[in-house]
């Protein structure tokens, strides 16, 4: 990073800017022509359950978006001595799937219905088994095939629907379009074409028609595009949307929208066959971009795509850090108590480094985080539960070995099917998100759980707005015809060599011996749904 007398000559439209809303996070990352972050911004933000529907509202959608620009163009300021009132590009990004329908006056016809949710069962059923092809509960066209079925009023006055990302881009450009990334969460893709399958429209509207549903796919979902694109310039209206201050000009280009799904591919350069990443958070999926279609689909795996339409195969968990993170909620709160203070970064990284001090068998402590139903599992709902037998030994290694592994837990079983039941070729995968802030030891767990290689590049932590930052940066700087893949081996990842670690013998062992533990356990979690409402 230059001296501030070199930045102050830096041309405003050199930079890139990236911003995505995470589940737990709003977060703005400042890109300069090297891909280097130069500034970042955030808001934290929780989904609320609401009338029986995980959610978040509208209007802190964008609070949130001018609180985490407003910090970001704050910390410009204080360290360039420039103020911020053009970038060269912008791309937004969000979690992916969910449910955000509007009518034609362009009105939200019902609070946003996050992925969280796992209310589509018969939906999800009836759908997968016409498309031959997974559709899980999160996905956009399982929400809105379940309010069909559900004979929910506002159904018939639906004239656009789209996703968090989709619905941002749209406000600030007037465009209704979105990444094809982000696009495979709503609807299945046909890669041949890169947009959604022709077929299996036709075959829902012949069905939709059935329950009086009269609009067409074609006619209310939003355009697909493709990385590199472009998706459209921020309007005067937009620029307000994000700076009400007035600094910001209007005129900037913004790339696609993607999912989150797609700027951790681009975050860790796994875009091309044989590559994968983890992305690491509130929820937890691993994408592998596949040399050849799956030989069948399965209830476990998504078929999602890169943000160039590759066919890419998704294993996706409802539920992650979330019971991690309220743990160590209460461990601060004990600190506290005790008239203490301790920064919630080194918190973390105690916790994390003492589970490599545990037993090799967890001390026998059991434990499920499932905050949110896991379709993995066959759950519609969750109970957090901590198990331990008379002769556990409860110690605070063991207990932070046993949170991880739960973690882990649900994305091995999704796993074994690609790499044991197809034969799926992974040569390493790439990991990001919170979960990898403390170095090595969610590493070494999730190595030794998956028994792949899993590497970390140093902008692993800045995760996906980092990656969204690159792929509006791709828009304006890409060589002509030059391809994404070529585009983020030659210009971005060119110099960096991530830090990766292997499983080990011992640790892959521990952890089968955990997940038969595991798997008998998930009779208690069972059991606790139904009883405890």
């Amino acid at each position: 990073m230059g001296s501030v007398n070199e930045l102050k000559q830096l041309d405003q439209k050199n930079l890139s800017l990236g911003i995505e809303f995470g589940s737990t996070r709003v977060k703005a990352v400042l890109i300069d022509e090297t891909f280097s972050p130069i500034a970042s911004g955030a808001y934290d933000w929780e989904n609320k359950l609401v009338d029986g529907y995980w959610t978040y509202s509208i209007d802190e959608v964008w609070s949130g978006l001018q609180h985490a620009y407003s910090a970001l163009s704050a910390q410009v300021s204080q360290k360039y001595n420039v103020t911020l009132t053009t970038i060269g590009s912008i791309g937004f990004s969000g979690m992916m799937h969910g449910y955000l329908a509007f009518d034609d006056k362009g009105s939200l016809l019902t609070p946003f219905r996050t992925w969280r949710n796992t209310t589509t069962e018969a939906a999800s059923k009836k759908l997968s088994e016409l498309f031959q092809f997974n559709i899980p509960h999160r996905w956009s066209i399982a929400h809105l095939y379940q309010a069909i079925l559900n004979e929910e009023a506002h159904v018939k006055d639906i004239d656009f629907m789209t996703t968090l990302a989709g619905y941002v881009h749209w406000k600030l450009t007037d465009k209704k379009v979105i990444g094809v990334g982000e696009a495979a969460g709503m609807f299945p893709i046909d890669s041949t074409i890169v947009d959604y399958d022709k077929n299996r429209m036709s075959q829902f509207d012949e069905l939709a028609t059935k329950h009086q549903f009269n609009q067409t796919l074609d006619s209310i979902l939003p355009e697909v595009l493709s990385a590199g694109e472009s998706a459209g310039v921020l309007t005067e209206e937009g620029a307000r949307l994000i700076d009400p201050s007035g600094q910001l000009t209007a005129g900037i280009p913004l790339c696609p929208p993607e999912g989150d799904a797609g700027t951790g591919m681009v975050a860790t350069n796994s875009v091309a066959e044989r590559t994968g990443n983890v992305s690491a958070g509130t929820s937890v999926f691993s994408m592998i971009v596949l040399e050849e279609a799956l030989s069948d689909y399965y209830e476990e795996i998504d078929m999602v795509t890169t943000p160039t339409g590759k066919p890419t195969a998704m294993v996706h968990c409802n539920n992650f850090t979330t019971d991690i993170n309220a743990w160590a909620k209460l461990f601060a709160e004990l600190v506290e108590s005790l008239g203490l203070s301790v920064d919630k970064d080194q918190l973390f990284t105690t916790l994390f480094e003492k589970a490599l001090e545990a037993d090799s068998n967890g001390g026998k402590l059991m434990s499920c985080n499932y905050y949110s139903g896991e379709p993995i599992t066959g759950l519609d709902e969750g109970r957090p539960l901590f198990v331990q037998m008379p002769d556990s030994v409860l110690s605070l290694p063991n207990f932070m070995r046993t949170q991880i592994y739960s973690a882990l837990a649900t994305l091995k079983m999704g796993m074994d099917i690609l790499i044991a039941k197809e034969d799926v070729q992974v040569d390493q995968l790439l990991g990001h998100g919170g979960f990898f802030r403390t170095k090595y030891v969610g590493q070494k767990m999730m190595a030794d759980a998956l028994k792949v290689p899993v590497s970390v590049m140093e902008t692993a932590g800045e995760g996906g707005p980092w990656g969204m930052a690159i792929l509006a940066a791709y828009l304006i700087k890409k060589e002509t015809d030059q391809s994404l893949e070529s585009y983020l081996d030659n210009q971005v990842f060119s110099i960096e060599s991530p830090n990766s670690v292997e499983p080990s013998i011992t640790g892959a062992n521990d952890f089968e011996e955990f997940m038969k533990r595991y798997t008998m356990m998930l009779a208690i979690e069972k059991t606790a749904v139904q009883s405890l409402v």
